[in-house]
């Protein structure tokens, strides 16, 4: 799949509008899409680690799994091959780096492209702090296309982050 800035950025519109949802949980606005090979979304999600409980309710696990379902549904009526959680030809799109613990889902789901927003100099995994993503000593390496839409991204979070800090 051949892809071009206007892709990721018309993509990153769809993980922004999932970023902003987190919003009425009060959760950390950052919203994920998993693009399968066709260019369709697979499966979306934003941060609910607040509203569920769940530290692992990141919103690139979130959109991971519910794209391994997406596929596990068309495999089993017929419109779809392979075993579900192998995102082979995906591209995940996400509003912040991802963190350690979400790099290694898109390693192990073996999805080929990651593309994201803000960098994140504190957690990120995709090149800020650690480079989980291009780790040649892992048996599956990804495209990193960061930065896009990066003020957009980060003012998102810049604002969230401010107008907590205000009400603590």
């Amino acid at each position: 799949m051949v892809q071009s800035e206007k892709e990721h950025s018309e993509w990153m519109d769809l993980a922004l509008a999932e970023a902003r949802s987190a919003l009425d949980t009060e959760d950390v606005p950052i919203g994920a899409v998993v693009i399968g090979p066709d260019g369709g979304v697979l499966g979306s999600g934003r941060n609910q680690r607040e509203e569920l409980g769940d530290p692992t309710a990141h919103a690139e696990v979130v959109a991971i799994r519910r794209a391994a379902d997406r596929l596990r549904e068309l495999a089993r009526i017929g419109g779809g091959t392979g075993d579900g959680w192998r995102l082979a030809d995906c591209t995940l799109v996400v509003t912040l780096e991802p963190c350690a613990m979400c790099a290694g889902a898109v390693v192990l789901a073996r999805i080929p492209r990651v593309v994201f927003g803000a960098w994140d100099e504190k957690a990120g995994a995709a090149g800020s702090v650690f480079d989980v993503l291009r780790e040649r000593r892992l048996n599956h390496w990804v495209e990193v296309y960061g930065g896009v839409r990066e003020e957009e991204c980060g003012a998102l979070l810049r604002d969230f982050f401010a107008t907590h800090r205000s009400r603590l």
